[in-house]
């Protein structure tokens, strides 16, 4: 917190001579008061009177001119280092590695964004003003002991004991502010993933499920508000009652000292409106030590994700890549999750030629997605190397390394924004031209032409609002936007409506022309846009060949799309698959009915295996028209 607040020291600065400047003020005050009663009002002198009434005018003048600085000086600060923490916060979250918000509930974050920084905010404010309070005790406390030693001793003889009061409160808060912060961070966990999920949560019909964990969260909340609360309703009274004690000795002591001559009477009004000017401060010290406890709490809590260091590290100085082809190689690569002992990949040799497509086929689990993951540093390798033309990903910026891979993930996530946005989202200063391009080659500039504010229409909430098939070709647009160096298509299929799969795959074919493309997939129409199939088993390859190839000679590739189509590895069907031809290049006839040993035919082709050429007529072979 130190850290971000040296920045703005110099409106602190400002805050604090305010400060100093209204404790000046203000000390004054009583004083100008106890002269005007003893050498205007009881001496019946009007003139003295009203001089000492226009000095307290322009005293009061002075202090609302310096509390209005005081007060802007502060939160001016404030609010400029909650920006700054913010801002620091979220970059630094963007920094951390995959492997970190694999574990971080989405909640959590931004609970620690939110709610935890703006109790650090109300620390920040509390400080000036704190610092001017504190100037007021020292004053009206050396006012008072020169004043008179004996009545001050009686004034503030109250105030060890608020003392050990305050050290009590303190010790027992910190706890229970800690646990609000945290029970406060499980509630916006509930409260996020209840709408990001509503669509699961509203299927199941389990909104009731929800309401009771948030109705659990929020009687959590409840319960450590209400712990603060108590503790607090303890402690403040004594900051009032104290003083008042202390008040009630100098009236009774100091009016006998007034009615016997030995002091004047001007003496102890001033005295007691010191004492009464001491219950500001004392309730702001205690105000403090409350806020202090649930700051520390939260601020905490920041400071545990940012003294989080990124996994993923740059080479300072970092180049560039070199121009190439996109040859990407993967060299005795071996890769474990920190969770899981048995490495995912195990000893990985893998070529992508430049502009080559390869389709990477395996089971659950065989490794598929990681090596997608490891091309652009989701992750780093445990052991090997992964080069990109030549060059080791490590060794590249990793922005740089990053801007030169196109990803479509399985789950396409889209923003909240227009569907330009969306497209232009890694080049924003793209032209409506580039935009329009990219929209052509991933197939969507006629369904976004029929939108009602065609490229300006907003998707609303991750897209929702558009079909799984719109929504994917608007990932791929962004993606061919970039003009990614290499291609990598996640499944980007999988979760499609088969009947409009074909459509997504004439945009892929399109877009992969010339260009090295990684796919992970299990449809077999969509494995058979690859140039090369490699197939993968507890992350090695086992076989590789083209789609045909591998039909006729592996039976473990077999084995996987049948079981991606609900079939057997020994039907007939697929050896008969792999005496078809290949699919014509404007993507007729791919993989038609070819997954039942009975010759049921596939509504659209996509779960077919094999390449039914077009008007063919092969009874296991159907084409579509």
């Amino acid at each position: 917190m130190r850290r971000a607040v040296r920045p703005h020291w110099g409106w602190a600065t400002l805050g604090i001579g305010a400060g100093a400047f209204w404790t000046a003020a203000r000390v004054s005050v009583p004083l100008m008061a106890g002269i005007a009663i003893d050498k205007g009002i009881l001496k019946h002198d009007t003139g003295t009177t009203m001089k000492y009434v226009g000095i307290i005018l322009l005293l009061g003048v002075a202090q609302a001119i310096a509390t209005g600085l005081r007060r802007y000086g502060a939160f001016r600060m404030a609010l400029r280092v909650e920006t700054d923490m913010r801002q620091q916060l979220f970059a630094h979250l963007q920094r951390l590695h995959f492997a970190f918000h694999d574990q971080s509930q989405t909640g959590q974050l931004m609970a620690r964004a939110n709610t935890d920084i703006q109790q650090v905010n109300t620390v920040v404010i509390l400080f000036p003003l704190t610092v001017a309070s504190s100037l007021v005790l020292i004053s009206v406390v050396t006012i008072i002991l020169l004043t008179s030693p004996l009545l001050a001793l009686l004034a503030l003889g109250t105030l060890p004991f608020l003392n050990i009061a305050a050290t009590l409160f303190t010790k027992r808060m910190q706890p229970v502010t800690l646990h609000l912060q945290e029970e406060l961070a499980e509630l916006s966990s509930v409260v996020e993933e209840s709408f990001s999920g509503v669509r699961v949560v509203k299927g199941f019909g389990a909104e009731s499920i929800q309401a009771a964990q948030l109705d659990h969260r929020a009687d959590r909340v409840l319960d450590r508000s209400l712990d603060a609360a108590r503790l607090r309703a303890w402690f403040l009274p004594l900051v009032d009652l104290l003083p008042t004690v202390g008040l009630v000795a100098i009236l009774g002591y100091g009016g006998t000292l007034v009615i016997h001559g030995q002091i004047q009477l001007g003496t102890i009004v001033a005295f007691n409106s010191y004492i009464l000017m001491l219950i500001w401060p004392l309730r702001m010290a205690g105000m403090l030590l409350g806020q202090a406890s649930r700051s520390s709490a939260a601020a905490g809590r920041v400071h545990e994700i940012l003294s989080t260091d990124p996994a993923i590290h740059e080479v300072a100085g970092a180049p560039k890549l070199p121009p190439g082809p996109g040859e990407l190689r993967f060299e005795n690569v071996t890769f474990g999750y920190g969770n899981v002992g048995t490495p995912v990949l195990d000893g990985l040799d893998l070529v992508l030629r430049g502009g080559e497509a390869v389709a990477l086929v395996g089971a659950t689990g065989s490794g598929k997605s990681t090596v997608a993951r490891l091309v652009p540093r989701f992750y780093d390798i445990d052991s090997g190397t992964i080069t990109l033309d030549g060059v080791d990903v490590r060794e590249v910026s990793l922005a740089n390394l990053r801007k030169s891979i196109g990803i479509v993930f399985e789950d396409t996530f889209l923003f909240s924004d227009s569907v330009r946005e969306n497209i232009s989202f890694a080049d924003p200063e793209a032209d409506m031209d580039t935009v329009r391009d990219a929209a052509r080659l991933a197939g969507a500039d006629r369904f976004i032409d029929a939108l009602p504010e065609g490229y300006d229409t907003v998707i609303g909430e991750q897209g929702f609002s558009l079909s799984g098939g719109q929504r994917q070709r608007i990932a791929i647009a962004r993606a061919v936007l970039a003009q990614p160096r290499v291609l990598i298509l996640d499944d980007a299929t999988s979760s499609v409506d088969p009947t409009k799969e074909h459509e997504i795959r004439a945009a892929l074919r399109e877009v992969m022309q010339d260009r090295t493309t990684l796919i992970i997939a299990h449809r077999p129409a969509t494995i058979a846009l690859a140039d090369r199939v490699v197939l993968l088993d507890h992350g090695k390859v086992i076989a590789e060949g083209t789609h045909q190839e591998l039909l006729v000679s592996s039976r473990e590739y077999r084995a996987v799309l049948a079981q991606a189509i609900g079939s057997d590895a020994d039907d007939p069907a697929l050896d008969a698959a792999a005496l078809l031809e290949v699919p014509d290049g404007n993507g007729n006839g791919v993989g038609h009915g070819v997954g039942r040993a009975n010759g049921d035919r596939n509504d659209d082709g996509a779960d077919g295996i094999g390449a039914g050429a077009s008007g063919a007529g092969d009874p296991v072979g159907e084409t579509a028209s």
